[in-house]
């Protein structure tokens, strides 16, 4: 009987090892590496990564919409390849993914400042926006200028374009404005924060904000906080090729009517 127990134990024992040994391996972390044009075609599909928003890329009723999604399908299309397009809400880990290569390329409209130059190719530039205050309609607490921005404490998505507008206007108007960065979370949750009243004043793209205003008509989008500033998708510094590519197609398919009518859907909506 004992010897019964003593096996019944050590069988116990083997499979517990074994158990604790499977699940506290580490899973060897996937690599990732730059692809240029060639590589993409070859593979069949191109990589990007946008924002979920009612501009970029959003899906409703099962069916994929926005922009940016759209215009690069017709970019794949054209190609012979699939588009595999992933929603990511940090600004920081759209631009890392790129750098790394988890992604081709950034179909998003991003502000093209000489800070973010230094890590990704631009493409040519499609449109153009600015950045501006979101506030609510509160006449005794409503800033008219970035002036009245000192003292202030404003939040703005980590790492955006914003933050170094921002740094440059605390030196313009000499004085302190507070910052707030916000991790994870998208100009739609930041209007829906300010509409809230869970934050007095946050900074976003014009055109994004714009999208939202039907659902958040407290909020006033009047005030400037940077001048225009040109938009454009972004690739890896390693991959010249898809930059060009990107660009040549670009510049023929912005003359058709497909792009115009695209453009018009989303950029010319009545707020």
């Amino acid at each position: 009987m004992a010897k019964k127990i003593l096996k019944y134990i050590i069988s116990i024992i083997v499979v517990s090892t074994v158990i604790i040994l499977l699940f506290s391996r580490k899973n060897p972390e996937e690599k990732f590496y730059p692809r240029d044009y060639h590589g993409i075609i070859e593979s069949g599909v191109i990589k990007a990564v946008t924002e979920y928003n009612a501009l970029s890329y959003y899906i409703f009723k099962g069916e994929t919409y926005g922009f940016d999604y759209e215009v690069l399908s017709a970019f794949a299309k054209e190609k012979g390849i699939k588009l595999e397009m992933t929603p990511e809400m940090s600004f920081e880990k759209r631009i890392k993914g790129v750098i790394e290569g988890r992604y081709d390329m950034i179909a998003l409209g991003t502000a093209t400042t000489s800070q973010l130059k230094d890590s990704i190719l631009f493409t040519n530039p499609f449109a153009i926006g600015k950045q501006i205050l979101i506030q609510r309609n509160d006449e005794d607490n409503r800033i008219d200028s970035p002036l009245g921005l000192a003292g202030k404490t404003i939040h703005i998505i980590k790492d955006s374009p914003a933050l170094m507008r921002i740094n440059n206007l605390m030196d313009e108007i000499g004085d302190s404005i507070y910052i707030e960065e916000i991790t994870d979370y998208g100009p739609e949750q930041l209007l829906a924060m300010v509409s809230a009243g869970d934050i007095d004043y946050a900074v976003c793209d014009e055109r994004t904000a714009k999208m939202y205003m039907r659902r958040f008509k407290n909020l006033d989008l009047n005030t400037n906080i940077s001048f225009n500033q040109f938009y454009s998708w972004g690739v890896n510094r390693n991959a010249p090729i898809l930059l060009d590519s990107i660009n040549s197609w670009l510049e023929r398919y912005i003359k058709t009517k497909e792009y115009k009518d695209l453009y018009n859907e989303y950029f010319k909506r009545n707020y």
